[in-house]
């Protein structure tokens, strides 16, 4: 149940080891609350009510990914999540920078889009895991551990570019980035 109430930003006090420190005034205007079950990820919760993960964390002063059971999130009304159609159906925009299918030749491109957008994580970060996993060869397997594909996952052992995404995102949904080690 969506409790409705204005509310102000809220600063919340994380170690260290999980913060990324993002410069700037934070400050929000909501008139919903969410509290955090445990499964939730930072990309779900956006997805369910229409935002950015940006959006999301500015509103809330997320750092990093991290949010706990519990934890009640200030859900922004903002005009952007309002009026606009979400990037993940429009496919039409010629300005999008997201890219929304993988055609054998956008391979890079398309899965640090994918695994940015969903996961909230940089692409950046997701080029380097990737590259010291597999160095972008989709079908590599590990002869030792068994992993396989673009993030040498222990949890499947095939599929195409789009599944080894979606288990990357569902993996991530279930351990973070600790998964690879970070």
């Amino acid at each position: 149940m969506i409790r409705h109430s204005r509310s102000k930003c809220v600063t919340h006090q994380f170690p260290v080891d999980f913060a990324i420190f993002i410069a700037g005034a934070v400050t929000a205007n909501a008139d919903s609350t969410y509290t955090v079950k445990a499964g939730d990820s930072s990309w779900k919760i956006s997805q369910t009510y229409d935002l950015t993960i940006n959006q999301l964390k500015k509103a809330n002063n997320i750092q990093g990914h991290l949010i706990l059971p519990g934890q009640k999130l200030t859900i922004p009304t903002t005009s952007t999540a309002s009026t606009t159609t979400p990037a993940k159906t429009n496919t039409s925009s010629t300005t999008s920078t997201s890219t929304t299918s993988y055609t054998g030749d956008n391979l890079k491109s398309y899965v640090l889009s994918q695994m940015a957008s969903r996961t909230g994580v940089s692409a950046a970060t997701w080029d380097a895991i990737i590259t010291r996993e597999s160095n972008w060869q989709p079908t590599v397997r590990n002869s030792t551990s068994g992993a396989y594909g673009l993030f040498q996952n222990m949890h499947i052992n095939g599929g195409s570019v789009d599944a080894q995404v979606d288990a990357a995102v569902s993996l991530y949904n279930a351990q973070g980035m600790a998964a690879w080690a970070l």
